[in-house]
């Protein structure tokens, strides 16, 4: 017997602790094995002999017994602890390696019926899915490592085409032109078929296995996804590097044995992570694990099991797949799973894939076009961001290189670590080069079997340095991929275009088409893709431009926007190949009047757009661009005899006039109120632009959600929704819709001013106008939607309830019942934050800013009413306009008027600029207070506030008690707070002066307010009301009530004029005395034991405090209490009050 047929048999009779060593130690018994059947062949000369013939059928036996008995002891081995599932992995990586190489010697049909039984076997041993596959993925990763992999496969048409191999064996070459695909049919070829599974079977066995995973939703199912995604990828990396395969018509093969792979991924899209994230939908980490049971599905077992290689059906046909609820795949995954996806598209051959989108139903069709909108924003080029960091100095390349070394040498750590847990033969020789003493070369001494360098799954040595020069090459590396991939969706996509205009069915395909193409326009693209990209869209709009302009207007809205940014780029090539296609959208859109209408105001709210959002566009590239396209008017001959170049001049001096109010709003980027001016002024131009106003209004919401500002973002919103309103009701008349901005008064009296856009001035659905999105009834919801949502953000609960009034008569209308639900669960929690929060609220705080001086130009003696965030100090808005406007023009320049007193500008230095700022508070009238109950309605819709100015008549702002007057000052604004800016001009300023009596009155009428609430305060403050009893009755109050008294009480006034002053201010301490003994009797429930001592002298303060104040509150003015005559009106009033009591006795009468 030979060495070989011996250890065999040895292995199959072995029993009891012998047996177990074998299976412990099957790597090495395995590699002695392979060893002697090779060495056997090359002394007795067989290489020329069969490959079912050069060993005896007793050894084939053996070899399928040992195979059989190691796989049952696997799965064994697989349902018992940790410990013993490790020493399974082992044994499963060391079976793998050993039909790896009994590939190259015995005959391949009798290996892979091994293969076959192996899989069969484990799949009725085992019932955790998860591990199953993950046990045959790694084995099958191992299998088609195999440097015959392509022809083991079967997918060469005829020899001569066959790569030569290293090291060719007779039956590899007879065994790699079986066969072709001649005969088949095109959309068979992307079908994993059980024809495909018989002639291509590692392949397929791999792509069954990611069918399997990506179909499951059970414990652990993420990271056997992830190993099947990685297997299939590096697969196709190895051709793609392989020197072999690189003739066209070798990779065409090639890819034609993976287009069943496309099938696959077309129906995992909804699977896929969005790297857009437009999708909804939770993002899976590598390492997150779903929380389901980890049993395995039935019928995929039977699949798996019951087909002649334990592989389940073909798949159904797209369009008859529902789809089922999956977690998204891992970013990496759906990387990799898109670079399979865009390689077998490169590598393939043209005509069949355009045979197959030919087949495709329209369904499918958009599935393919949404494949590649994620591959877009996938392949995005992203490295230029180191490259920022290079120029901005943030972080030198000595530091990234450190930063990117340390990486490398934890990745090689973790590899070395991985080996060294003895995965299989690989670990037990680490080990013993290890022990060995030649660690230091481990990493480099990976080579110890026959070409097993070139297998995918091994790793290459780890970069132990990265220079500056290797980081800016994988920079470029990284800029080629995204260019590569996206040039290879822009092919697809050309495809897509031939065969809809072919089948003429381009209706449903046009519009996804252009989404791909906008979205690539979108993202960061290299300028090569960028002139490709520009001459397909050229294409589009000359073969397909009034179906585009008619149907898909928001897609070239869009399109335009996009355009319009790259004529800023500061590539010359890109900027005329930008300029060009704009131009041509201009052209072609020319023929229809309503077509040219449209695309001019999406242009000009494309502009306008780009600069309220974007701030890294060029204004000089720009102006180029749009002079660009003027002279592309003015030369183009057969244009000449039309309105088309006037019209083109007349769009670009608008869109001119907006770059010039960008200039100013750039120079004001450090004074939010100004560049909110500059908006608010550039939106008020556009009043007879109802799209264009909506834009910019937009844009402003933007600015102030930036800055926190919320209510006035919300305003922003109302406003445009109230605009939209407008635009609807004249539009059609719906009960449910409201009749213009006139139905907005209770969410703001400043709406009404949107009304402004009437019927005179706005034709909807001509030369269109109102052609936006929003000037919908969805669009309106939305608006309104946001600004509800942003209402509450700023704790405005009452106002949400208002812009839901409007609201919720549409939802009905649509009986859209889930949006109802939602609405109303947000009603009832905006109504119980009021309740919960109360007056705990804090709405603004606002400051008169006055600015004095030639330097402020327009500015100069404007009054304006800033609205500040909630506890905004005085100093902190002096610092902020001073910092700001010194900078401006110059420290020395500026100063700040510390008083409120009235400024004398001739007293001016003309070369300096001046501001005042105030603190001033909301005013009402009496009549108000009325109808403003609630802490809510004392700061919502304020027009009207004051501030307080001391002074005494000899020019001092402090005096005695009988010297001390007081100037109040009202202004008045434009418009109400909140508005959709901070400061608001004021329109009207009127003062008037309390005179000293006046002053105290004032006093203690707020003195008594004060202890009224305190002692009213449900549930009771005893702090508060301490506090406020001290500031009244304390014995050491400076200019208390006493001292007010003693001045104002102790003598009847002279002056007749002063008699009512003075009887007030008696009633005033008369009320104020009363609310005095109230809080005492109050505080004396509330006090603790140890606060006796300070009630008792509470109450001794209070009575002194009474008896003093008696005889000046008991003496009366005589003058004022004399007998007076009725007057004929009370006589009716005393008639009419007799009158009811003779009704009552009348009732009470008839009801006895």
């Amino acid at each position: 017997k030979h060495f070989h047929e011996e250890l065999a048999l040895q292995m199959v009779v072995s029993t009891n602790m012998v047996r177990e060593n074998v299976f412990k130690y099957a790597w090495f018994f395995f590699e002695l094995l392979v060893k002697s059947m090779a060495q056997y062949i090359h002394n007795v000369d067989k290489q020329e002999v069969p490959r079912r013939n050069r060993f005896s059928n007793r050894f084939k036996d053996d070899i399928s017994t040992i195979v059989n008995v190691v796989t049952s002891e696997i799965g064994a081995l697989l349902n018992k602890p940790q410990k013993e599932v490790e020493q399974a992995e082992k044994m499963n990586i060391s079976l793998a390696f050993f039909l790896y190489d009994l590939l190259s010697l015995m005959d391949r049909g009798f290996v892979f019926n091994l293969v076959k039984h192996y899989c069969n076997q484990l799949t009725a041993k085992l019932n955790s899915f998860p591990t199953l596959s993950s046990m045959r993925l790694e084995f099958l990763r191992i299998l088609c490592s195999h440097e015959h992999y392509l022809n083991l496969n079967l997918f060469f048409v005829t020899s001569s085409s066959t790569p030569a191999s290293p090291c060719p064996s007779i039956s590899s070459e007879n065994s790699s032109s079986c066969s072709s695909f001649q005969d088949q049919r095109i959309a068979s070829m992307f079908e994993l078929s059980s024809e495909y599974k018989q002639k291509h079977f590692l392949t397929g066995l791999l792509f069954t296995e990611l069918e399997a995973v990506l179909d499951q939703e059970a414990e652990g199912i993420g990271k056997v996804q992830r190993k099947a995604i990685n297997a299939i990828n590096n697969l196709l990396s190895s051709h793609d590097l392989d020197p072999r395969c690189q003739r066209i018509e070798i990779r065409n093969k090639i890819a034609a044995l993976y287009l069943p792979l496309v099938s696959t991924i077309l129906m995992a899209v909804p699977q896929l992570h969005d790297f857009s994230d437009t999708r909804s939908g939770k993002m899976r980490s590598p390492d997150e694990e779903a929380d389901t049971p980890s049993t395995i599905n039935p019928s995929v077992a039977m699949a798996v099991a019951g087909n002649q290689f334990g592989l389940k059906p073909p798949p159904l046909a797209l369009t008859s797949v529902p789809l089922k609820m999956y977690s998204t795949l891992s970013p990496e995954c759906t990387r990799n799973l898109l670079t399979c996806f865009l390689w077998i598209m490169k590598n393939a051959e043209q005509s069949v894939i355009q045979k197959w989108l030919a087949y495709l139903t329209p369904l499918q069709l958009n599935r393919v076009l949404d494949l590649l909108y994620m591959c877009v924003s996938c392949f995005e080029y992203k490295l230029q961001q180191l490259g920022i960091l290079f120029f901005q100095g943030k972080q030198s390349p000595d530091k990234v290189s450190t930063l990117v070394l340390q990486k490398s040498k934890d990745v090689k750590a973790r590899l070395e670590e991985a080996l060294l847990r003895g995965e299989g033969a690989r670990g037990e020789m680490m080990r013993r080069w290890k022990t060995a003493g030649n660690d230091k070369y481990a990493g480099l001494n990976e080579n110890l079997r026959w070409r097993k360098e070139q297998t995918h799954w091994r790793q290459a040595n780890e970069r132990l340095n990265m220079a500056k020069a290797e980081m800016d090459q994988e920079a470029i590396m990284g800029g080629n991929l995204a260019t590569e991939a996206n040039l290879i969706i822009l092919d697809v996509v050309e495809t897509i275009l031939q065969v809809s205009l072919s089948a003429d069915c381009k209706d449903n395909q046009l519009g996804g088409v252009l989404k791909v193409l906008v979205h690539s326009l979108t993202t960061n693209q290299s300028n090569t893709y960028l002139a490709h990209c520009f001459s397909s869209i050229r294409l589009l709009i000359i073969k397909f431009g009034d179906f585009l302009f008619e149907e898909e207007v928001e897609q070239c809205a869009d399109l335009c926007q996009k355009v319009l940014y790259h004529c800023s780029s500061a590539l010359e090539s890109t900027r005329s190949q930008a300029c060009a296609t704009l131009y041509l959208i201009m052209r072609y859109s020319f023929s229809s009047t309503s077509n040219f209408a449209r695309v001019k105001m999406q242009v000009t709210m494309s502009l306008a757009s780009l600069v309220g959002k974007s701030q890294d566009f060029n204004e000089e590239f720009l102006r180029k661009s749009l002079r660009s396209i003027l002279a592309y008017a003015e030369e183009d001959e057969d244009m000449q005899s039309t309105l088309f170049p006037a019209q083109v001049k007349e769009l670009l001096q608008n869109l001119n006039s907006i770059l010039s109010d960008t200039v100013k709003m750039r120079a004001f980027q450090k004074d939010p109120e100004m560049l909110m001016d500059l908006m608010y002024r550039i939106a008020k131009g556009y009043q007879t632009s109802p799209d264009l106003r909506l834009t910019w209004l937009q844009n402003m919401a933007e600015k102030h959600v930036k800055r926190k500002c919320y209510t006035e973002a919300a305003m922003c919103l109302v406003h445009a929704a109230a605009l939209v309103a407008e635009y609807l009701s004249m539009l059609e008349d719906c009960s449910y819709l409201p009749v213009g901005s006139v139905s907005f008064q209770n969410i703001s009296s400043n709406v009404i001013e949107e009304s402004a856009v009437s019927d005179d001035i706005l034709t909807p659905d001509e030369d269109g106008v109102c052609s936006g999105r929003y000037f919908s009834e969805t669009g309106f919801v939305g608006l309104l939607e946001q600004a509800a949502e942003l209402f509450i953000q700023a704790a405005f609960y009452e106002t949400v309830n208002e812009v839901y009034k409007i609201v919720i008569p549409v939802l009905e209308a649509h009986r859209d019942f889930r949006k109802l639900a939602l609405t109303h669960e947000k009603l009832q929690k905006a109504f119980d934050r009021i309740i919960q929060k109360g007056q705990k609220r804090m709405f603004g705080t606002y400051f008169r800013v006055g600015f004095y001086g030639a330097r402020f130009g327009d500015l100069d003696e404007q009054e304006f009413i800033y609205k500040e965030p909630t506890i905004t100090k005085l100093p902190e808005v002096s610092h902020r306009l001073e910092a700001f406007y010194g900078n401006c023009f110059g420290e020395d320049a500026i100063e700040v008027i510390k008083d409120s007193t009235p400024v004398n500008k001739s007293k001016l230095n003309p070369n300096k600029a001046y501001i005042q700022i105030t603190f001033v508070e909301p005013y009402f009238e009496e009549y108000e207070m009325k109808y403003r109950m609630t802490y809510f309605e004392k700061n919502y819709n304020l027009r009207r506030f004051m501030y307080t100015t001391p002074f005494t008549l000899d020019g001092r702002p402090r005096g005695e008690l009988n010297e001390q007057y007081k100037r109040k000052t009202i202004l008045t604004t434009m418009h109400a707070f909140p508005y959709i800016k901070t400061r608001i001009n004021v329109i009207q300023k009127e003062e008037f002066t309390l005179t000293p009596i006046e002053v105290a009155i004032e006093d203690m009428q707020k003195k008594t307010l004060e202890l009224a609430v305190a002692t009213s305060q449900e549930p009771p403050d005893a702090k508060m009301l301490q506090m406020v009893l001290q500031g009244s009755v304390g014995a050491t109050v400076n200019q208390g009530p006493l001292e007010v008294a003693q001045v104002f009480l102790a003598d009847i006034p002279a002056d007749p004029k002063l008699y009512r002053h003075h009887n007030k201010l008696r009633l005033c301490f008369k009320e104020f005395i009363m609310r005095c003994g109230e809080a005492v009797e109050k505080n004396k429930r509330l006090i603790t034991l140890d606060q006796k001592e300070y009630q008792q002298e509470l109450k001794k303060n209070y009575n002194k405090l009474k008896e003093n104040l008696r005889p000046m509150i008991e003496r009366k003015i005589p003058e004022l209490y004399k007998t007076v005559v009725k007057t004929p009106s009370e006589a009716r009033g005393l008639f009419t009050r007799s009158s009811f009591r003779k009704y009552d006795t009348q009732i009470s009468q008839s009801n006895c």
